[in-house]
Parts: C-alpha cells; structure tokens; sequence
C-alpha cells in the first residue's frame, strides 16, 4: 500500500473516532439535561430512562477505546497524530464519567419522588446542571474546532459552577436546622450538587485536553476553585 493510501485509511480512522466522540458527548449532554428536568418535575420515568441510557454511553466508551487502540497499533502515529489519540481516550473517559453522575441524579431522583418536596431546591439544582451543560457543549465545540481560546473560557467557569455548589450547600444545612424532617432529603440533594460540581470539574478536564492538543502542553495556571465544601459523594 502506498504511503497516499496509508495516510487517507489513517485520516478516516480518525475522523470516525472523533464522529464517535461528538455522538457521546451528545449522548451525555442530554443525560444531564434529562436527569435534572426529571429531579425537578419529579418524573420517575424520565429518570429510568436516563439510568438505561448510561449503558450505551459506556458501551460507546469501550468502543472508541478499541479504536483508538486499534489506530495506535496498526499506524504507528506520528507525535502529534498520538496526541490526538490520547486526548480521544482522556475526553471519553471524563464523558463516561459525566454520564454516571447524570445516573446517579436520576438514581437519587427515583429516590426523592417519595419524599416530601424541599422548596425551591430542584428548580436550583437544574439551573446548575444546564449551566455544565453549557460548559459542556463549549469544551467539545472547541475541540471540533481546535479552539483553545474557547477551551480556556471553558475552565475559567468552572468557579461559576463551584459557587454554585456553595450556596446549595448552605441552603441544604439551612433547611435541615429548620425542620429535621428535612435532613433525608437534603443529604440526598446535596449528593445530587456535589455530583454535578464533578460534572463541572469532569467538564475543564476535556477543556484542559482541548488546549494539551492545540499546543502540546496543559494550561499553566491554576484551574479557578470555589468549592468550599469538598465532602465526597457516591458514584452510585
């Protein structure tokens, strides 16, 4: 095979990962979208159905993973074109790892449907979760167009997100002092927050990617943090 052809089989293997990357970074921006309409209106339908949808996600995940594999060992890229293939792995690692937050808000949600109903809180924890969306949807806009300008943009709202999280937390510890009747419910919306703070972080790291491809290295500066109250939460 002449290097022409070589050089055209290894372009479209890598156009078709990256296709691959953009269907799961849609596929997990409508998990997060769908798992926080369903906390607010409390549909537990919805929330099973954003629960199902993970395992595509993850299947997508291990497909490109074969791919990108696959490209390494048969081509043999060049430095850059490696590049390229690592960062693949790195942002479809962080969007599974999105997507199993997104489930375990809808997990929570089914959960929260047969409790008494925290004024306000999941009308606030939705607005939070459009705004990773957002974030979302730009980090991959700026890797479909190598933009690492958009990336930066990108990191730096990620305090926006953290202070968020904050005032959530304070909120929550507000409403359990009032009535501890609240404190069930509260501890799970807090899990729900603290989770989707992680989508934020997840979300800079893919950010982070983007510029490590443009310019060969990561951004120098430190990530902006606003999350004071760093408490674990579950994955599942």
């Amino acid at each position: 095979m002449s290097p022409k052809h070589i050089s055209s089989a290894f372009d479209r293997d890598l156009e078709a990962i990256q296709a691959q990357i953009m269907k799961m970074g849609g596929m997990v921006e409508r998990a997060i979208l769908d798992a926080a309409k369903s906390l607010e209106t409390r549909d537990v339908e919805l929330a099973e159905q954003v629960r199902a949808g993970d395992k595509a996600i993850d299947a997508l995940e291990e497909h490109i993973n074969e791919q990108a594999a696959r490209v390494i060992a048969l081509r043999a890229p060049t430095a850059i074109d490696l590049r390229l293939i690592l960062s693949v792995i790195k942002i479809s690692a962080a969007l599974e790892r999105i997507g199993d937050y997104a489930k375990n808000m809808a997990k929570r949600t089914s959960v929260l449907a047969g409790m008494t109903e925290v004024a306000g809180s999941q009308s606030a924890l939705r607005r939070m979760a459009r705004e990773v969306q957002s974030m979302l949807k730009d980090a991959l806009d700026a890797y479909v167009q190598r933009d690492p300008e958009l990336a930066m943009n990108v990191i730096q709202q990620d305090a926006d997100v953290d202070q968020m999280y904050n005032a959530l937390f304070r909120e929550y510890l507000t409403f359990m002092m009032e009535d501890p009747r609240n404190i069930t419910p509260c501890m799970h919306l807090h899990f729900i927050a603290k989770n989707t703070e992680r989508m934020g972080d997840l979300v800079t790291n893919i950010a982070e990617q983007v510029v490590y491809l443009v310019t060969g290295s990561v951004p120098e500066e430190n990530r902006p943090k606003g999350d004071f109250y760093t408490a674990d939460a579950a994955k599942v």
